[in-house]
């Protein structure tokens, strides 16, 4: 299942779940699952009484819980190692978006997006992290997405923080899985969560050069919110499943939208690379001058 656990007690109980960010979309269906699983989860949410109705689910601890406040992240964290014991799977799902062509973009609104998107899972791992470092075992789940793989028009500054989000996942799993403790990141295409709709803040000004391009997929980002093809409620199976196998991968598309968009991201990157191979290589001091320097 995970990481190999330190007493048989320990081993033989299941899991125990963290996530942030639970009172709509994925999170609030992934801890449904789990719940009605047998899970203990921690359900967290900025307002509590949105997802109070989870605890006649299962065996559920429901916590007041902004990413951004980092008083309340270690009261959440201590709050589930006192009432639980420890935290094996944290999920970090909390994030908005934010429709703007980038020349449109406000830097307040950008700076609030980073603020949850980037800093606040930053600021999860750095609280989950030393007691799954101290008993070798845990899991860290970051909810990223194709769009941190791919970029679009209107979405430019959040594509920034998915991005954000990989490269910092990437180089998690490289120190911590030594360590015993796994990182996955989750990229979905488009669910029918309320990412399009109250959770995602546009820009107030509009410029008409870019009607066509971050204009046309605003309007269609809010046309089509609701009637995406990806399902949350699958989307939270294929999650546990993933964490659940042997090898659990670092990287979890969910949609067929997003998988096809990365495939032909690959593509696209193998196709220009390969076309500048000469130029690249180039670059480097010739061979006998590097060992001439050596």
């Amino acid at each position: 299942m995970m990481a190999a656990t330190n007493s048989k007690s320990v081993a033989n109980e299941k899991p125990v779940w963290f996530i942030t960010g639970c009172s709509t979309g994925f999170g609030r269906e992934l801890a449904i699952h789990l719940l009605e699983s047998g899970y203990r989860t921690v359900v967290t949410a900025r307002n509590p009484d949105e997802v109070n109705d989870l605890t006649a689910k299962g065996e559920a601890l429901v916590l007041k819980l902004d990413v951004t406040d980092q008083g309340q992240i270690d009261a959440a964290i201590k709050a589930a190692e006192d009432k639980f014991g420890r935290i094996d799977v944290l999920v970090n799902n909390a994030g908005i978006g934010y429709f703007a062509a980038v020349e449109e973009s406000e830097e307040d609104q950008v700076r609030r997006m980073f603020e949850i998107n980037v800093f606040g899972l930053s600021r999860m791992i750095h609280a989950a992290l030393p007691g799954m470092r101290k008993r070798r075992t845990g899991f860290i789940v970051n909810l990223s997405s194709v769009g941190g793989l791919v970029s679009f028009p209107v979405t430019g500054y959040y594509h920034a923080t998915k991005y954000a989000v990989e490269g910092l996942s990437e180089a998690l799993w490289q120190e911590v899985e030594p360590l015993g403790i796994k990182v996955m990141l989750v990229e979905p295409s488009g669910f029918r969560t309320d990412w399009a709709g109250r959770s995602a803040n546009e820009s107030k000004r509009q410029i008409d050069d870019y009607a066509s391009t971050a204009g046309a997929r605003r309007s269609q980002s809010r046309t089509t919110s609701g009637k995406q093809p990806g399902d949350p409620v699958r989307a939270a199976h294929a999650i546990v499943k993933a964490i659940e196998s042997p090898n659990p991968p670092h990287r979890l598309l969910l949609g067929n939208n997003a998988y096809e968009a990365a495939m032909a991201k690959i593509e696209d990157l193998r196709r220009e690379f390969s076309a500048w191979e000469a130029v690249s290589r180039g670059a480097d001091f010739p061979k006998e001058e590097q060992e001439e320097g050596a």
